[in-house]
């Protein structure tokens, strides 16, 4: 079991927390708005709690679930109360059209976030490339990871491995800028190719 924690009330939320209770992990929820938390905690169900928004988390592993606007300035709001967190970020930069990206074309929000994080804490990029509404489904789906950390990174593999998913280790922080740019294929194919958003990038393995 794993203690993790959920900054955000929002759909990407809601499918992680719920895998996360149905494998038997332990989860916070936090918002800035009290309330959205609670109901999100109930709707959870199996013992989630909620956590004051900018105190430590109770998880070891912080899911960072907010759009990515908003991902770096909470981090750096958090400060301290982030030291020696495993700290995941699940969001795309997108611009407004989401048909490319509203960050430099050599850095992340990952790589941004790790700018501003305590030295102690790790940053892991995970679960960009997978839309919420696929994720609720639960289905066997291919996380990539990136991070510096190979501990941290071990840490969140597990993790994602009791949601009944599969880990898949891209390198380090870097990376990250290209699962974001991964992030803008799916939408893509959403819009174009594949024509829904019921579908998720994965890798296929021979032999």
């Amino acid at each position: 079991m794993t203690n993790i924690s959920i900054i955000g009330t929002g759909n990407m939320a809601r499918a992680i927390g719920a895998l996360a209770i149905a494998g038997g992990n332990a989860v916070e929820i936090i918002g800035r708005d009290p309330s959205k938390a609670a109901d999100l905690a109930k709707a959870l169900g199996g013992g989630a709690t909620t956590g004051e928004f900018g105190a430590v988390p109770a998880g070891e592993i912080v899911v960072v679930a907010l759009l990515y606007a908003n991902v770096v300035p909470v981090v750096a709001q958090y400060g301290n109360a982030l030291a020696d967190k495993v700290i995941v970020d699940i969001s795309n930069p997108f611009n407004a059209g989401a048909d490319g990206l509203a960050l430099a074309h050599d850095t992340s929000v990952a790589q941004e976030v790790a700018k501003v994080a305590p030295a102690s804490a790790s940053v892991v990029k995970a679960f960009n490339t997978i839309f919420g509404v696929v994720l609720e489904q639960g289905r066997p789906l291919d996380v990539f990871i990136a991070g510096d950390d190979t501990s941290a990174k071990a840490g969140v593999e597990r993790f994602v491995e009791s949601l009944g998913l599969r880990p898949r280790d891209v390198g380090g922080l870097n990376m990250a800028h290209w699962l974001e740019g991964a992030g803008l294929i799916v939408m893509g194919l959403a819009r174009n190719g594949v024509g829904n958003f019921d579908f998720a990038l994965g890798a296929t393995t021979f032999g």
